[in-house]
Formats: structure tokens, C-alpha cells, sequence
């Protein structure tokens, strides 16, 4: 078959495009990007590599003409409200119209999309309704969007597979540790995170790139599955694993932690995501594993003791 893939150049890009040059049903994947990107410094040997716009809609088309199956990753994690909300919400759709006419498409949502609400129960399962939390405007796009894929698919023969990933990290994916400014991360103190002692996971790029092949085969039924590694941490694993520091607060004050630590010098946007620890988001990832044979090398614990080292090895702490 031909995969065609949004936004390869991103961490689960790299790590998918790896899995499909490995994959005996696929003959070639083609991969659209903003950015310049060359196949071959991966060592890539089925990927066909163009520079395009999800938001050129006739780009878009021409990609997915080409394909058997249609991959999306391509997304804004961090920006402002408007301008993700013009690329990840126009450009996905444009994505959704076109896979009308492939035989099947697999779009990477998040565990965000259910939201973050003191009443969703534990753990998270996939029959869940998604409900983004407003005030996060990435949960709350991550939700729209699943309502858009139905609408943009209604009455098509595709077949869909949307994936829900918890946070991704992992050897090749640094980016929440690159997030702080290189003077705050190296400093002798370094940062210190606020922590409500939150339960969350981590899944490894690898892992998502294992999941995403499995669908890009159509293994299992088209649906949507939870993505995590086992077991959880709390922001103080985190702090401890990178030698920084963190600081107990109650939940009911991380709301207010966020605000006042995205006003000080050198932090970056993420920390909004702070909110997002005020009440567990942790899923129950069973239907992945039983449907897709989905089984992850890493549990949480293990991402996050990789991601550590990894960013040691790089020299971003």
C-alpha cells in the first residue's frame, strides 16, 4: 500500500516514518511538511518527501490522490489561540475532506480531547464522550476536531482510525523538555515545578509509531484507542528525573500557579499547561492492546527515565 503522512518531520513523524520504511505491506510513503526535510538523513529508503500546506487545500487533495491510506499528524502544540485554531483546524479539515477517497485514515487526537474536568471518572476509556476544556484551547480544538472528522466522513466509505495519545516523550521526543529556555534548564537551580501530585502517564514516540502502523494495516475495528504507558507519575518524578526541583501546592492553586509562573522572565507558553493538573487525565489503554495487539516497550516510568537520559546525552540540561 501508499501512506501518505501530514507532518512526518514532527517527533511521532520521525518515529512513524521509521516503522513504515520497516513495514512490509508498504510500498511508499508519501510525506507533506511546512518544513525542509530530507528522507535520506534518516536513512529512509520508501519515503517521498514534498513541501506543503494542510492549509492549501488543493495541496492536500493531491497528496491523499496518491495514497491507499491517509496519515494526519500535522498539528500545533504550542502558539497562539488564533493562529493554531487557523492551522489545526482548517488544515485538519481540509485533511478529513480529502480522505473521503482513501481506503482508510488514521489521525492522531489526544488525551486532551476528553478535557480536563474533576467529573470525568478514572480511568478514561474510549466510550468516554470528548469534551475539551475551553480554557485550554488545545484540548478544546483536540475535541472539535473529532466531531469534525465525523462530519467531513459522513456517508464516505473510509475507514477511521483516531488515536488518542498521553503526553509523548521519549529518546526522540524532547520538546517538552526543550519547551524551557536553555538559561533556566542549565542553571544551577533550574526549574522548579509546582506540584498538586497529579497522577499522569507517558507513552514513548516508539510506541505511538507502533500503534499508528498497526492502523495504517487495519488491524483491529476503525475507532478510537487511548494510547499510554503503564502506570502514572507526578510532577515530582519529573522534577527529580531532570534534577530540578519542584514545590507541593494543592490542587486548587495550580490554576493559580499557572498564571503567575507565565508572567515571570524566561518561561515559556507551556506552562499554561499547568492547568491541566488540577484533576487526573489518566486512561485506560486495554482496547488498544486487545483490538490494534498493541504492546508498548516502555510503561510511564520508563519514558520518562529515557527522556531524561536523552536529554543529557543532547546537552539540554
Amino acid at each position: 500500500m501508499i501512506v501518505a503522512v501530514t507532518g512526518p518531520t514532527g517527533d511521532i513523524g520521525r518515529a512513524l516514518l521509521r516503522r513504515l520504511d520497516a513495514e512490509p505491506l508498504v510500498t511508499k510513503v508519501l510525506g507533506m511538511a511546512r518544513r525542509p526535510f530530507d528522507p535520506g538523513s534518516l536513512g529512509l529508503e520508501k519515503t517521498e518527501y514534498t513541501q506543503g500546506d494542510v492549509l492549501d487545500r488543493d495541496a492536500v487533495r493531491a497528496l491523499a490522490a496518491r495514497a491507499d491510506v491517509l496519515v494526519h499528524l500535522a498539528f500545533i502544540i504550542v502558539g497562539g489561540r488564533e493562529e493554531t485554531r487557523a492551522i489545526n483546524l482548517e488544515g485538519s479539515r481540509n485533511v478529513f475532506e480529502a480522505a473521503r477517497d482513501v481506503r482508510r485514515l488514521v489521525y492522531t487526537s489526544s488525551v486532551a480531547a476528553y478535557g480536563f474536568h474533576a467529573d470525568n471518572p478514572q480511568p478514561l476509556t474510549e466510550d468516554i464522550p470528548v469534551r475539551g476544556t475551553d480554557a485550554h484551547y488545545y484540548s478544546a480544538q483536540k475535541a472539535e476536531l473529532e466531531e469534525t472528522l465525523r462530519e467531513a466522513l459522513d456517508g464516505a466509505g473510509t475507514e477511521a482510525y483516531v488515536l488518542r495519545p498521553c503526553i509523548v516523550a521519549g529518546g526522540d521526543a524532547l520538546a517538552l523538555i526543550e519547551a524551557f529556555p536553555s538559561l533556566l534548564r542549565k542553571s544551577p537551580v533550574g526549574p522548579v515545578l509546582p506540584d498538586p501530585g497529579t497522577p499522569f502517564q507517558l507513552v514513548h514516540t516508539d510506541d505511538v509509531a507502533l500503534a499508528l502502523a498497526a492502523a495504517v494495516r487495519g488491524e483491529g475495528e476503525p475507532g478510537v484507542y487511548n494510547l499510554a504507558g503503564a502506570g502514572t507519575i507526578t510532577t515530582a518524578d519529573l522534577a527529580r528525573a531532570l534534577g530540578w526541583h519542584s514545590v507541593p501546592v494543592p490542587r486548587a492553586g495550580v490554576a493559580v500557579s499557572a498564571a503567575v509562573t507565565s508572567r515571570l522572565p524566561l518561561m515559556p507558553p507551556q506552562v499554561s499547561w499547568l492547568n491541566a493538573l488540577r484533576v487526573p487525565v489518566v486512561m485506560d489503554s486495554a482496547r488498544a492492546r486487545e483490538q490494534l495487539g498493541w504492546k508498548p516497550s516502555y510503561d510511564t516510568k520508563a519514558v520518562l527515565a529515557d527522556t531524561a537520559r536523552s536529554a543529557r546525552e543532547a546537552g539540554l540540561l
